[in-house]
């Protein structure tokens, strides 16, 4: 792995960063978390140390490939002139004239960040050419190239992976940094080791799994593919994310990890986990609430879960209460019962009792 120093003597240099500054935001467009941007500051402080002139590329949120203010990386060019001390020009385009611009002008020790990436839909497009095109737009505002976005490092994008192929290339102080962190966890563990996996397919973690086996004492199972290995123990998953093709891999790691020992657990059938259930109902006159409770504990009781409690959150209905009251008093009293409102509801012996005084 290339690092920074293998690039040479950057003073004057122009260098393109790719880094993720993905940060959460509030509703008035303040950054309520700076913690990438702080991960950023290593390298980019080498960077200004050494005269280069520092280009950076990144992106916020999910724009869809077109320019919109509420993505706009103008909150993080703010932050980063405060943290870095540095002089920071914001582009108002990716690759054009503004860009050109502000790299035309950028001093050394100094910064030009380039509006977000993805409003420029080449970046992520899954056409080659058109990610090849954009990239060498990047690639002609720089002299080298520093890749340190840990975040999106894996994507084939842009200014991610095309640009690598164009320019001088090397990690950057974060990239370094978690690659020697991973590497440690994966070859050297500390145990007991446990290994919490997510996302939606099996498919592209075959090789993680595999290898995984061999080294931790845990696995833990979680997103869209536990769904594939509750279907491999027998399991039914109705209509939620399957792999199907993948269920006997599915069952052949199982087997793998019971015959050496290994703990491997799903999300959903794994003891001691605590789960919530959240749904939104729209018309309790169609649904009523006691319907939709007795459901998700007709559900857990199938994967030997206990309901340990319920709780409406927001305004509904006082008939939709009256219903859940009625329907329980009659199972716990063996029959009918009619729920009478006025008697019942301590908030109307309030207002009686107001209305008398009155």
């Amino acid at each position: 792995m290339k690092t920074i120093d293998s690039l040479g003597n950057l003073k004057g240099k122009r260098v393109l960063v790719r880094s993720d500054f993905n940060v959460p935001l509030d509703a008035d467009k303040n950054i309520t978390d700076d913690g990438r941007i702080q991960a950023a500051l290593p390298t980019l402080r080498a960077l200004l140390d050494a005269g280069a002139k520092v280009i950076i590329t990144a992106h916020l949120g999910r724009p869809k490939g077109q320019v919109n203010p509420d993505y706009s990386l103008a909150p993080v060019a703010k932050r980063l002139a405060e943290v870095t001390g540095a002089k920071v020009t914001l582009a108002e385009d990716t690759v054009g004239e503004s860009a050109k611009a502000a790299v035309a002008a950028v001093g050394d020790g100094e910064i030009v960040l380039l509006e977000n990436v993805r409003f420029n839909a080449a970046e992520t497009s899954k056409d080659d050419a058109e990610r090849e095109a954009f990239a060498a737009e990047l690639a002609a505002l720089a002299d080298v190239f520093v890749s340190d976005g840990f975040g999106v490092v894996h994507r084939k994008q842009a200014s991610v992976y095309d640009v690598a192929k164009l320019l001088p290339s090397a990690a950057g102080l974060l990239v370094v940094k978690e690659i020697e962190s991973l590497g440690r966890a994966v070859n050297d563990p500390e145990r007991p080791y446990t290994v919490v996996l997510g996302g939606s397919k099996v498919s592209d973690k075959l090789g993680v799994i595999s290898n995984l086996l061999s080294k931790a004492d845990r696995l833990l199972i979680g997103g869209g593919m536990a769904y594939t290995f509750l279907a491999a123990q027998g399991y039914e998953v109705g209509t939620s994310l399957l792999e199907k093709d993948q269920i006997d891999t599915v069952k052949g790691y199982l087997e793998t990890a019971k015959a050496i020992g290994v703990e491997l657990k799903d999300h959903y059938s794994g003891k001691a986990t605590v789960a919530q259930v959240s749904m939104n109902l729209v018309n309790y006159e169609k649904t009523a609430i006691y319907r939709a409770f007795e459901a998700v504990k007709m559900e857990a009781r199938r994967y030997g879960v206990n309901v340990l409690e319920s709780e409406i959150v927001g305004v509904v209905p006082m008939q939709s209460l009256i219903d859940c009251a009625e329907y329980y008093l009659q199972a716990c009293m063996f029959g009918p019962m009619k729920f009478d409102a006025k008697k019942q509801i301590m908030e109307n012996w309030l207002l009686e009792d107001e209305e008398e005084e009155a």
